[in-house]
């Protein structure tokens, strides 16, 4: 019997839309045999969905996805399976915290200057949780009517060169690999295809992963076509890096990525499950 994994996805303990328990219901309505709860820079969520999951069909991982500046870029990397009561992870998720909410008021000031009134109030009218995003800010953009669409609000407002991006320095990716080691976990580097990267930096950015430790590359997810996954099985092969899969759900406002219809692991793609560390359930 095949398991269906899916090992990303989001609540509104960071920027989804969907409590914890709502996340774990759906997935397992939607025949997903293993879910990792992974949302941004916090463990919030991972209690609720625990205790739903013990009245569901699935197993849950608790997961975390961190969010890593390496040279000059910003990369996530996804923790599976870590200790949620984990000091040194428990401490550092907390500094992310706080560059959070100084990113947050810088990014509300820079808006209402661009004529967004109460930026700050508004993104937090869309935060159910301690993580305030920049998907929250979008929220509230769209809101405003001056954009149709969370994407056009990135594509306009959210990014290098746009009115409301504010850069910072994130953990380091060897701090953030070694948060996730002494958590128990297993570091995953989070849709890669969607960096852009040319082989070359790709390539560097997976010798440095592996060299602090790194072990998984998520070669499956919402966001890869099916040529990025081929391309992205092939890298993972070359470094000897272990396969994941997840679906990078958010929520049912981006109705293209849904839990439990992934594309299997390509063929000759050994997977993070398979890890003699793996501490999500059946393999």
């Amino acid at each position: 019997m095949t398991v269906n994994y899916d090992l990303h996805c989001h609540s509104t303990a960071s920027d989804g839309t969907l409590a914890p328990a709502e996340v774990v219901r759906l997935a397992a309505s939607a025949g997903v045999d293993v879910l990792a709860l992974t949302d941004h820079d916090t463990l919030d969520g991972i209690a609720e969905a625990q205790q739903t999951a013990l009245n569901e069909s699935l197993q849950l991982v608790a997961g975390v996805e961190i969010s890593v500046s390496w040279k000059k870029a910003t990369i996530h990397l996804l923790g599976l399976g870590v200790a949620t009561d984990s000091q040194s992870l428990v401490n550092g998720l907390q500094t992310q915290l706080a560059f959070r909410s100084w990113r947050g008021q810088e990014m509300a000031r820079r808006l209402e200057k661009d004529g967004f009134l109460d930026a700050l109030q508004g993104a937090q009218s869309h935060c159910k949780g301690s993580i305030l995003s920049r998907t929250h800010f979008a929220h509230y953009i769209v809101d405003s009517g001056r954009v149709n669409s969370i994407r056009d609000v990135f594509k306009k407002f959210l990014v290098p060169g746009k009115p409301g991006y504010v850069s910072g320095q994130w953990v380091s990716l060897e701090e953030a690999v070694s948060w996730i080691l002494e958590a128990g976990g297993i570091p995953v580097i989070a849709h890669p295809a969607r960096y852009k990267f040319t082989r070359t930096r790709l390539r560097t950015l997976l010798d440095e992963f592996k060299m602090h430790g790194g072990i998984g590359l998520e070669v499956v997810s919402g966001s890869h076509s099916l040529d990025e996954t081929r391309h992205m099985a092939v890298v993972a092969r070359d470094h000897n890096l272990l396969a994941s899969r997840g679906s990078d759900y958010h929520g049912p406002e981006k109705p293209w990525v849904q839990m439990g219809r992934l594309r299997p692991l390509p063929v000759n793609c050994p997977a993070v499950w398979e890890h003699e560390h793996w501490r999500g359930g059946a393999s």
